[in-house]
């Protein structure tokens, strides 16, 4: 069993979805959470803090509170992120807010951070297979999710000795806890749509000892998509056009 029972953990971007569902598992392992947001956090974390990580201030208000409230960090989940399209939509101004919530903001964090960290402290960074396949008009996102990727190994090579840092890059996750199935579940070769757990489980992993010799990487937790040639005619895949 999995057990983080007095472990400093910050989560960004924790009102909703994926962050949400980490600040709850974390608090219900054990750790104490400090979690930031534009939006209200609706569990009773041990730090909320409204605010947002695209601004400087923000990002160093929250950091002298968890410092001040914590004084060490053990675990920092880089979660937060934004989107304003592609092409269609997604201007200059736009497109660099994008990139300040997510690549920006997470570099920053740690920064902030760095001197409070444990030793043998975890960092993770939520990236997403959009960081290496794309659909159509998401390029401000996308570029995002391959920056913080690239973030990812860098950091792990500055932080060496002091902090493991890895990337998990999550395909289909439903995070309104309904059902989904048929052709939607199907074509995952694991036969189902990714759920919030999936996500978290693979944050527990990362974040334990038992991945102690694991720094660098970035864990794809999509049920096997990424891996699924796709060719018209082939294994009842059609394009319609």
């Amino acid at each position: 069993m999995l057990d983080f029972t007095d472990k400093h953990v910050i989560i960004t971007g924790a009102a909703q979805g994926i962050g949400l569902a980490l600040a709850k598992a974390f608090m219900a392992k054990g750790a104490k959470v400090a979690a930031m947001d534009v939006q209200k956090i609706p569990c009773d974390v041990d730090l909320p803090f409204l605010g947002d990580v695209g601004k400087q201030q923000d990002l160093e208000d929250f950091a002298k509170q968890c410092v001040k409230a914590f004084g060490r960090v053990d675990i920092l989940i880089n979660n937060a992120m934004i989107s304003r399209g592609g092409l269609n939509a997604c201007g200059y101004d736009d497109f660099l807010q994008v990139l300040q919530v997510g690549v920006a903001a997470p570099y920053y964090l740690t920064r902030l951070l760095l001197s409070h960290m444990s030793q043998g402290a975890s960092i993770i960074n939520l990236s997403s297979t959009r960081a290496f396949m794309s659909q159509p008009q998401t390029e401000s996102y996308t570029a995002a999710k391959g920056g913080i990727t690239a973030l990812t190994h860098a950091l792990a090579i500055s932080l060496s000795g002091r902090a493991r840092v890895n990337a998990i890059a999550p395909g289909w996750i439903d995070t309104t806890g309904s059902q989904q199935s048929g052709a939607d579940a199907r074509q995952h070769p694991v036969g189902r749509v990714g759920k919030v757990e999936d996500i978290v489980n693979a944050v527990f992993f990362l974040c334990s000892k038992n991945a102690a010799f694991i720094t660098g990487q970035m864990l794809v937790v999509d049920g096997g998509m990424s891996k699924q040639m796709i060719y018209h005619g082939d294994n009842n895949w059609e394009l319609r056009i």
